[in-house]
């Protein structure tokens, strides 16, 4: 069976040194950086046969094939990019000839990885884009009459802003039992059975469907609402008679109890999708009718969410500062030269001035906090405070907000990570900032 047209990567393409992402059903999954594209890129690599769900050994290049025929019929925004085909002998131990696919590197990792740093499920906002986002892709997938038959946690990758893409829909398919994930050294089927529907766990010659993926989408829904895998240390007998003969499903008490705009209606097509009739789960098209009503709803937050995250995972992105300086005074330079470099960083107007100088950190921090909704609206030299800043801010973050178009989307995103940050002393050092450039903006503000 040919392979379909695509560019074919050689070793001498990439560079020599590949690093190991993780290992599955299919073979291992690798990042190398490629020398032509300038950028890094994730090689599956194949296992010399894979099983097929009668059991019997198929070729990989044919399941190679299959898997690039499906990514190339569902390229689309929300689904993981193929960049081409892998042949040759990779830089490892191990490996003779073998045969792969080229993709998207994604180092965010995925959804999984996610909810395991943060230790639970990330901030509403954020969590309605990519319950969003996933049925986007899903429908897409739907809509050229594939089924993904393995949507979980762990096949939802991240993008550096943690947008969602689906990934694992080709070679998903090749097996009614779980295709093992990144869990496969646990001795658990990749947790996949938990994501599986009654008709398919009961049924060992069910042919995959799409009311398959609408149950798996009311788990994912779940789990990325409570941060939690579905039925833990569960094995399959036990989902098997639970899940599949007396109908039960993973616990929403907790979930009913928030009080977040949005999330009841969630909620429900959650418990549509899960039905244990197939015929009533609602389509992605319907899903996303629900999904896409509750994330405009909160659209204007995702972007504090993401910061939200960021500092969550790197708390150094906020840096703190030492106590402040005594700042020199003309009286005490000597020379108008050593002025110079006071004069960059504090106006004389700050110097003048008695409240920036006797008003405590904590009564910065508590003014910056009181007014921040004025100071999001309000405040226009945003990129002179961040240089003012300086060092105590990330680069990353800086980049971030330099790159974003609106004053009020970059002040939306400075004053939120710095709140968040909860370092009374960076606070201050913001509130010395604004009063330098927008003096009377805080003159208006503190009269």
């Amino acid at each position: 069976m040919a392979l379909p047209c695509h560019m074919t990567v050689v070793p001498d393409d990439l560079e020599k040194k590949w690093m190991f992402l993780g290992r599955g059903g299919f073979g291992c999954v690798y990042k190398a950086r490629h020398k032509g594209l300038m950028f890094d890129v994730a090689i599956k690599l194949l296992n010399d046969d894979v099983r097929c769900s009668s059991s019997t050994l198929v070729p990989k290049e044919k399941e190679l094939s299959k898997e690039v025929n499906h990514m190339d019929q569902a390229s689309c925004e929300y689904v993981l990019r193929v960049y081409g085909i892998f042949e040759g002998i990779p830089p490892i131990d191990g490996f003779s000839m073998v045969k792969g696919i080229v993709m998207e590197y994604m180092d965010r990792g995925s959804l999984e990885t996610l909810l395991e740093e943060l230790s639970g499920p990330p901030p509403w906002p954020l969590a309605f884009r990519l319950a969003h986002e996933v049925a986007l892709g899903m429908n897409f997938l739907h809509s050229r009459e594939l089924v993904h038959q393995d949507l979980k946690t762990s096949n939802v990758l991240l993008t550096d802003e943690f947008h969602a893409k689906l990934a694992d829909f080709g070679l998903s398919r090749v097996s009614n039992s779980a295709i093992n994930s990144n869990r496969e050294t646990t001795g658990e089927e990749g947790g996949s059975y938990k994501y599986m529907p009654p008709e398919a766990l009961l049924n060992a010659s069910y042919i995959p469907s799409r009311a398959f993926d609408r149950y798996s989408y009311g788990i994912f829904l779940w789990s990325l609402f409570t941060g939690k895998e579905p039925y833990p240390r569960a094995q399959r007998d036990l989902v098997e008679n639970k899940v599949g003969k007396q109908g039960q499903r993973p616990p929403c008490d907790a979930l009913k109890q928030e009080k977040v705009a949005g999330l009841e209606d969630l909620v429900k097509l959650m418990n549509s999708c899960w039905d244990h009739d197939p015929s009533e789960r609602p389509t992605f098209k319907a899903c996303l009718e629900v999904t896409e009503m509750v994330f405009l709803n909160h659209k204007g937050n995702v972007r504090g969410a993401v910061d939200q995250v960021l500092v969550s995972l790197n708390p150094d992105l906020i840096r703190s500062v030492p106590p402040s300086i005594p700042r020199q005074t003309p009286e005490q330079s000597g020379s108008d030269d050593t002025m110079d470099g006071i004069t960059e960083r504090f106006s004389t107007q700050e110097l003048d001035s008695g409240s920036a100088e006797t008003m405590s950190d904590k009564d910065k921090a508590k003014f910056v906090d009181d007014n921040k909704f004025t100071l999001i609206e309000k405040v226009t030299k945003v990129m002179a405070i961040v240089a003012e800043l300086g060092d105590m801010i990330h680069s990353e973050l800086q980049t971030d907000i330099a790159v974003t178009p609106k004053p009020q989307e970059k002040m939306r995103i400075l004053v939120g990570t710095i709140l968040r940050s909860n370092v009374e002393s960076v606070t201050a050092a913001f509130y010395n900032a604004l009063k330098k450039h927008q003096p009377g903006l805080v003159k208006e503000l503190d009269g």
